[in-house]
Formats: structure tokens, sequence, C-alpha cells
């Protein structure tokens, strides 16, 4: 880690989301989420916001030319009918930020509003899977360095994540591009291993990973890959990018983003961590088509449809499946 040239990006990346990790854990275990509804009906919560809002300031004073492209801003919050949730989310930041002001938080949050590319950028996912969080199951904090275009540096914390090697629960994976995949608890964020990707040759033999909320993926056409494919194990199904952090530590060998509607576009901060994770494990990562993710077009992945992410020795196989089936 220290050799790395990005090994000041990559502790205070780590930094950011295990500090953002307090805050989420602290909201679910109140029940309180002080829930909005946003533009296109999705939720959002005070956990997004003082997420964003930590995250937004460890860039901000760490890398204080880099802009930042995230998920949410403050614009909300700053309706005289939402001054309740904004001062929740001003109490909650002030525990870890205790001089914080109501202008602190709304500032903070606001420094993940780019949405054009540069040279360097950041790009946030506060919480990635939200109805996950809200039901109390799986959610991330996703964190990754983009150096013209390409993802370079990644920090994915999964609060509710558990394994079987273990009591632990909540995990930060990391990965620098060419160093490597790694995962260390929560707990303790600097004590890291190495992780891979499933060793599975067989496609008959692979798990898949899916996503609960089925207006995010077509499970009708997960099903018939799955038939193409040969798969009879039932798919494990959870939120967020926790996805791409399963697939990454070898417990399921393919992920599948399928579009639901006809024209949608994927948003970089909901692939861009996991993405590294998963193709630094030794795994691959490309879209319906067989094409990388382009990460260099500001806040969209404009230039790709959906993604296959799998463990590497099956990403042929995968796609010739994909290619083959019928939405």
């Amino acid at each position: 880690m220290a050799t790395s040239p990005y090994s000041e990006e990559l502790r205070i990346a780590i930094e950011a989301v295990v500090e953002a990790s307090k805050i989420c854990r602290h909201i679910q275990s109140t029940e309180d989420f002080a829930e909005l509804s946003k533009n296109d009906k999705s939720p959002v919560t005070v956990a997004d916001f003082g997420s964003q809002a930590i995250v937004c300031k460890a860039i901000q004073e760490a890398f204080p030319g880099d802009p930042i492209i995230a998920e949410e801003d403050s614009a909300a919050l700053r309706l005289p009918d939402q001054i309740s949730v904004l001062e929740r989310v001003v109490k909650e930041v002030k525990k870890l930020q205790p001089a914080a002001s109501k202008e602190d938080v709304l500032s903070w949050i606001d420094q993940g509003v780019s949405r054009d590319p540069a040279p360097r950028t950041w790009t946030l996912d506060p919480i990635d899977g939200t109805k996950g969080f809200l039901r109390k199951e799986q959610y991330a904090i996703a964190l990754a360095l983009l150096i013209d275009g390409q993802v370079q540096v990644a920090a994915l914390a999964c609060p509710n994540l558990d394994t079987a090697e273990s009591d632990d629960v909540g995990f930060v994976f990391s990965a620098v591009r060419g160093e490597g995949a790694f995962v260390a608890s929560l707990s303790s964020p600097n004590d890291r291993r190495s992780i891979q990707t499933s060793d599975c040759t067989s496609a008959k033999e692979a798990r898949f990973c899916e996503s609960v909320e089925s207006g995010h993926s077509d499970h009708s056409w997960s099903s018939e890959i799955a038939k193409q494919l040969g798969i009879s194990r039932d798919s494990v199904r959870l939120d967020s990018q926790a996805k791409y952090a399963v697939v990454a530590r070898g417990e399921a060998e393919i992920y599948l983003r399928l579009p639901t509607k006809p024209g949608y576009v994927e948003k970089i901060w909901d692939h861009a961590a996991g993405c590294l994770v998963i193709e630094e494990a030794g795994g691959t990562v490309t879209d319906v088509h067989g094409y990388p993710l382009d990460f260099s077009k500001g806040a969209l992945l404009s230039e790709n449809q959906g993604v296959i992410a799998t463990n590497g020795t099956l990403h042929e196989e995968v796609a010739a499946a994909v290619k083959n089936g019928t939405a």
C-alpha cells in the first residue's frame, strides 16, 4: 500500500467510507430514516445525505481540486417544508464532525454536484441500494477515483454484509488498479487481506447474483440465460454493489444487470467502485454487448447498456448466452 502511486487516495477513500458507514449504521438502528422521494420516485434518506456530506468533506479537504460526481444534492433539504429533515441530517453529521454548521453540511453535500468528465474526478454513491437500507438488508457506500475516465481507486463499504468464515458483519472492499483487491472488517479497516474471484470453470456449477428489485434488472431474462447455461442453483439476491463484492470474494460467479426499460442509461456511481474491485480480484466486467464500461463520459455510462460481471473464466460463455437470450 505504501508504494502505490495512489496510496494517499486509497487511504482517504477507505477512511471516508468507513466514517460514512458509522452514520448509516446509527440511522438504520433508530428506524427513523426520514425518507424523502426524489423526482424519479426513488427514495432518499437522512443517511444518504449524511453519508455524502462526510465523504465529500474528506475528499474536498484532502484533494481540493478534485470534482466529485455524487448521486445526491442538497436541493430537497433546502425546501422550507424539509427543515426537520435537514436538522436531523446536521445532527447526525455532528456526531462525527461536532463543529459542523447547517451551511457546512449543505456545502459538503453539494461538493458532489459535478456531472461533467474531468481528467481526475471522484464518483460517489453515498448509499447504493437505498431500498435495501430501508429493509435493513444490503447496501453499500461506493467511492471511486477516475483518472482520464478509467477507475484507478475504489473503496466499497458494505455495512450489513456477513461471511461464512467468521462472525464479522460489515466489510470494506478496496482496490487500486494493478495492485489487486482486498477486504477488511469495518471494525479493523487497516487489516486488509487479498481476495480473488472463484476459479469455477463450469457454468452449470455457477451461482447467479441478482438485484432484489426486479425494476433494477430483468429477472425473466436472467432465468432464460440461466437455462441456456444449465444453471440450476438458486440465485443470490441482494441489493447494491454488495453484489460486486460477493462475486469478487468468490461467493458467486455471475452478476447480471439486464436492462428493464428501453433507453435506460446506467449511472457511473452505481458501478465504478464495484467494477474495479471485481477486475482486480481476477474477474471481468463488460456491458451486455461485451464492451468495457466507459467511465469517461461524465455521470452516465452513455456508451453502454446493462452490465455483465463474472469471475473471469466464465465471461465469454455468459456473454454469449446473454447475446442469444431474448428480453
